[in-house]
């Protein structure tokens, strides 16, 4: 389809070159050098994974696990064709910036969700659950990438009948396969589904001539899950 401009200059006349998704390709290149730096650098998978119990001293851990993974190849495989699949066109949907304000958000999410959802050795339970157990993967920003779609999809009028389909075999595999995450799955999941909605929710009001608050919208979401995670650590 050829674009006509309203303007009768050749410069202007000429179609947009289609923009290169720069934030997904470098999550992609930073998922696979953490990948690699984990197979070759003794000691390095401990120094990122992120473990309930480590998650209040080292916080860095609960965005460096998001870059890493599982040293077998299909899991950052599997997680890095997600994304390739549905970011390059979510970046250019949204931005770089707020798409990368999105996956980061969806990361740290999917982090405090497996947080929230672990607990420490107790006399009934010495072992705890989940509380010293490492986990590592993109899949808690993956699936809130996946949670970004539905009121995306729902802004421009679009059926997400088919993304359901996607989240319900997603959710299959991640509740019956052992050694899955799926709370940090869960947590991703909402994540990004809320601070889409709230993304949507300024473009609706910016184009009312309204302010753009997506940013303040976006800061609020990243203070609920800190005082989540303080709230947390505070109660045990």
């Amino acid at each position: 389809m050829t674009v006509q401009w309203p303007s009768a200059s050749p410069q202007q006349q000429r179609p947009r070159r289609p923009q290169l998704a720069v934030v997904t390709y470098t999550i992609i290149a930073l998922c696979a050098a953490v990948w690699l730096a984990e197979l070759t650098l003794p000691g390095f998978y401990e120094q990122v994974a992120l473990s309930a119990h480590l998650g209040q001293t080292q916080p860095w851990r609960l965005i460096t696990s998001a870059f890493a993974h599982a040293l077998t190849p299909m899991h950052i495989l599997f997680n890095m064709f997600a994304l390739w699949s549905v970011g390059r066109w979510m970046e250019l949907a949204l931005g770089r910036p707020r798409f990368a304000a999105l996956y980061l958000l969806s990361a740290l999410g999917g982090s405090v969700g497996y947080i929230l959802l672990a607990m420490p050795p107790t006399v009934a339970n010495p072992v705890g659950i989940n509380w010293y157990k490492g986990v590592v993967g993109a899949s808690g920003a993956v699936f809130g990438l996946f949670g970004a779609l539905l009121p995306m999809y729902r802004h421009v009028g679009a059926s997400s009948r088919s993304m359901w389909g996607v989240l319900l075999i997603n959710a299959v595999i991640s509740f019956t396969l052992p050694g899955i995450a799926w709370q940090a799955h869960l947590g991703g999941f909402l994540t990004g589904l809320v601070t889409a909605q709230l993304m949507m929710r300024a473009v609706r009001q910016t184009r009312r001539g309204l302010p753009n608050r997506t940013w303040p919208w976006i800061g609020v979401v990243a203070a609920v899950l800190v005082l989540a995670l303080v709230a947390k650590y505070a109660l045990v």
